[in-house]
């Protein structure tokens, strides 16, 4: 079974949904059979990277509020960050762009190591301060989980894998994502947001007993004169 994830990698939401979905397959009882793949998705592609700035004193400024207000807001995010396992650390962040950070998971999804890709640059965003538009940065993240520095560098030095993450954003505006964390089930269930992991499993066992059914229903069309579930009799 296939599971599609739209995320962005500077969404507080996205990594507390992927932990909590993490925590919801490694219930499922067949999760060995679960196939997970990142998509590409930009909250703001427009956005300017500002190293000396961080997301408190960004919303504060977009929204027209105080900082103590946003710093209130990313304080709830933060618990709710650690009731999931993670650590957030808001006021070391740096607001930057993340269309190469995405270039670079894309060409991660190619050596198999989409999802090390993910998890590496939104520890790198949210707990460590990195800036994830810094070329340098994600070279080196890169190497770390696996990728070849020669390859990276490539990447980064040209437009690769742009296609891909446009693709992704194409496709997420064709289907109606207008937010994200958005998870795709078998390409028939949706589950928007960072849903609790007791919703996560629901839904992976509600697509899972449906691909069962159709499992047997092509089955017994192949086995004997019966329609497959697309024909007409």
């Amino acid at each position: 079974m296939k599971v599609d994830i739209w995320s962005d990698i500077r969404c507080p939401f996205c990594y507390i949904g992927k932990r909590r979905f993490e925590e919801a397959l490694s219930r499922f009882e067949h999760k060995n059979e679960v196939e997970v793949t990142w998509h590409s998705f930009e909250l703001d592609p427009s956005m300017k990277t500002q190293p000396n700035k961080n997301p408190l004193e960004y919303l504060a400024e977009i929204k027209g509020q105080t900082l103590q207000w946003s710093e209130q807001m990313h304080d709830q995010l933060t618990g709710t960050a650690a009731a999931a396992g993670l650590t957030f650390n808001f006021a070391q962040c740096v607001v930057a762009n993340s269309f190469d950070a995405h270039r670079l998971i894309q060409f991660a999804k190619t050596k198999s190591l989409g999802d090390q890709a993910k998890e590496r640059l939104l520890r790198a965003y949210f707990t460590e301060g990195l800036n994830i538009h810094d070329h340098p940065t994600l070279l080196r993240l890169g190497i770390e989980i696996g990728l070849i520095q020669e390859e990276v560098d490539h990447v980064l030095q040209t437009n690769a894998f742009t296609e891909e993450v446009r693709n992704d954003e194409a496709t997420a505006q064709r289907l109606g994502i207008r937010g994200v964390p958005f998870f795709v089930l078998d390409q028939k269930y949706g589950v928007s947001g960072a849903q609790m992991p007791d919703t996560f499993l629901d839904a992976l066992q509600q697509a899972w007993k449906e691909k069962e059914k159709i499992d047997v229903v092509n089955s017994t069309a192949t086995d004997g004169d019966a329609c497959g579930i697309d024909e007409n009799c």
